[in-house]
């Protein structure tokens, strides 16, 4: 579960985060996760303006105990790197599309800490009316709209079958969306997170040949012992599919 956004023109990747954090993105494929809980700090998000605006306005309203952030480094595949290095307004379209591509989410599946297997993350996801509950198809774009709001049905193994709100906005360098739980979830049978406390996060800013990815999960849950750190590591985990999910999509469609 996670907020994205996609550059009109490409920023250099030393302009977005430290010369060490750039290193060790260019030459570690696993990129870097920060998870942290009670009184969480984010450390990875990009020096981009909107992007820290929004991160840091949902931790101010939310004032959660969980956060796990994830930033990795995406190569673009070779047949869409162009002269200029600038994404064309058809590539950015492709990234836009897969971005509220809800219904490709079912099946993909997580590594499970807990049971040490991989596993299905979400065993269906699908669009919504969210007054009537009708299932339906994935919204589709000819330009990218200003601002978007998508409602989703979406089942995991973890927290059940759940409604979640996608908050999409769309400026000259930044394509933003931002995930909301409408349902409370339940780990099991035991509740742990209320109705509007999580926010999950994805970020996409074009680096010219590459993608930089900024994904975040953060929660205010329940204080229940020992379950901070299971959902922490489920989170983190999580993310991680996401953004092999979103990779894939992009290196087949792009």
């Amino acid at each position: 579960m996670l907020s994205l956004a996609v550059c009109a023109f490409p920023v250099p990747l030393e302009n977005l985060v430290s010369a060490n954090y750039a290193a060790t993105l260019r030459n570690e494929r696993g990129g870097l996760i920060n998870a942290q809980l009670k009184d969480p700090v984010p450390g990875l998000v990009p020096n981009h303006s909107s992007i820290r605006q929004s991160v840091m306005g949902l931790m101010n309203t939310l004032n959660p105990n969980i956060l796990v952030e994830v930033l990795y480094l995406y190569d673009k595949p070779a047949r869409s790197k162009t002269e200029s290095a600038v994404w064309n307004e058809k590539q950015k379209l492709i990234v836009f599309n897969q971005l509220t591509a809800i219904s490709t989410l079912t099946g993909i599946k997580y590594y499970s800490a807990s049971r040490g297997e991989m596993r299905i993350f979400y065993e269906y996801s699908s669009v919504i009316d969210p007054k009537t509950k009708q299932l339906l198809s994935d919204p589709v774009f000819t330009q990218p709209p200003a601002t978007l709001t998508i409602y989703a049905r979406q089942k995991d193994l973890t927290f059940g079958d759940n409604i979640y709100r996608y908050d999409y906005v769309n400026t000259a360098d930044s394509v933003l969306f931002v995930q909301e739980n409408v349902t409370a979830l339940n780990y099991g049978i035991v509740p742990v997170i209320g109705k509007g406390n999580l926010r999950s996060v994805m970020a996409v800013i074009d680096c010219g040949d590459k993608i930089l990815i900024y994904a975040a999960s953060m929660a205010k849950a329940a204080s229940v012992p020992g379950l901070s750190d299971k959902i922490s590591a489920s989170f983190s985990n999580r993310a991680k599919a996401v953004l092999q999910w979103f990779s894939e999509k992009i290196n087949n469609n792009l």
